[in-house]
Order: structure tokens, then sequence, then C-alpha cells
């Protein structure tokens, strides 16, 4: 299925002057763990910033905010790991956008790729280099943010195991306590999560300029699972091996 792409500007998005076909990118894993990470950290957030700082006072000699803030904590962080897991092990069985090959530069065109990137962000760049899947700048910070959010599930189940009896987590995680002093893992655990805020915030942006610089439904291809790619994209080896 071939359609005209809409362009912003011939100036501003001259690759999308020629046909672009609707190319299914992002398989339903990586959408689902995308959403869950995305919904997970959000309460994470909440309910991690009232435990370090309770900002809701309860006058009821019955409430019991902190344990319900704690819970649902645990039940997110659950979440949280179960997403994070899944969108590990895509990276070894998805398609090749997906894949972690695609995330870490062991080529020298991805290093190229970050430059042209780079370039762009600080308008040394007019026009916006295309990439069926992730640029390569944005697919090595995906692969920092997993990196931390790796050092967060760790520290997060390193303070779970300190208060809790689990022989389980003890054996997996108590060491870590034993090796980094437990303040220092909760103050640790706690900046990561504004490493995420900041990253949201950059991330949000970054995807609504790209959709609208390339036009290519980029946005809306984390919903659907489908992008707009210009045919001479589809027509490398890797690429239209797998759009057939």
């Amino acid at each position: 299925m071939s359609v005209t792409a809409h362009s912003w500007s011939e100036s501003r998005a001259p690759y999308a002057l020629g046909n672009s076909v609707r190319t299914y990118v992002w398989e339903l894993p990586v959408r689902v763990s995308h959403w869950f990470i995305f919904l997970s950290v959000a309460v994470l957030s909440v309910t991690g910033y009232y435990m370090h700082n309770p900002f809701l006072v309860v006058r009821s000699r019955t409430a019991y905010v902190m344990g319900t803030m704690r819970f649902i904590h645990l039940v997110a962080a659950s979440v949280f790991i179960s997403a994070f897991l899944l969108r590990i092990y895509w990276f070894f069985v998805g398609n090749e956008w997906s894949g972690w090959r695609a995330f870490v530069p062991i080529h020298r065109e991805q290093w190229r790729g970050m430059g042209r990137m780079v370039s762009y962000y600080t308008f040394f760049r007019k026009n916006i280099a295309h990439y069926v899947g992730h640029n390569a700048l944005a697919a090595s910070t995906y692969m920092l943010m997993f990196t931390l959010m790796f050092f967060e599930i760790l520290t997060g189940l390193a303070l779970f195991s300190y208060t809790v009896s689990s022989r389980v987590l003890s054996f997996f995680i108590g060491w870590l306590p034993h090796l980094i002093d437990i303040s220092h893992l909760r103050l640790f655990h706690f900046c990561i999560m504004f490493v995420f805020f900041i990253f949201v915030i950059h991330h949000v942006y970054s995807a609504v300029l790209v959709s609208w610089e390339e036009r290519n439904a980029l946005v809306e291809s984390m919903f659907t699972g489908y992008k707009f790619v210009p045919e001479e994209e589809l027509q490398k080896p890797s690429a239209k091996k797998r759009a057939n």
C-alpha cells in the first residue's frame, strides 16, 4: 500500500515529497511494554514521592495513607518490572527496529546518525535525518534509560528486601545493602525518578517534533504500530526484508 505523504515544507522535509509506505514497525509487545512502563512510572513517582515526603494530611484516626501508598507502590513496581522484562525479552526476539542491535551503536553508520541528530537539535542541520525505527541518538538514549530502569529495579528490590523477611529476595538482592549503605541506595533510587521526569519531557517534545517534521505518524505508531516510511528507505536490504 502506497500513499502520498503531506509535506509541511519542501525545504524542511524534502524526503516527504515522494511516496510513503504504511509499514508495521512497532510490534504489539513493544507498544504494550511502552505504555505499561509509562503508566507504572507515573504511579511510582507519585507514591514514591509521598513515601519520601508525605504531602497529604489526614486527621482521621483510621486513615492509613502511608500503608495505602506503599501498597500501590509495590503493585505498580510489579507492573513496571513485568513490562521491563517483556521489553528486554523482545530485544532478542523482535524485529530489527526493536532488537538490541538497533539500540547499541555498534556500527559506524549509527555513530554518524547520532552526529546528524545532534546537528539537527543544535540547529546546525536544517533537515532532519529519516529512519524507519528510532534514530541512532534516540536509540542510544533509550538504552541508557533501560540501564537506569535496571538500577532502579535493583535498588527498589534492595530497599524492599531490607524491610521484609524473604529468603528469595535476600538470596538475589540482599547482598546489595551490605555493599552500599541503605541511605545511599534510597537516595539513588529517589534521584533516578527526577531523571525519568527530565527524560519524559524531552521524549514527548522530540516525538511530537519528529512526527510533525517527518509527517510519518510517529506518535500514532505507538498506538497502531504503523509508520509511513519513504519507499527509498524500504529499498535497503534489511528494511525491505522486514517490510515484506
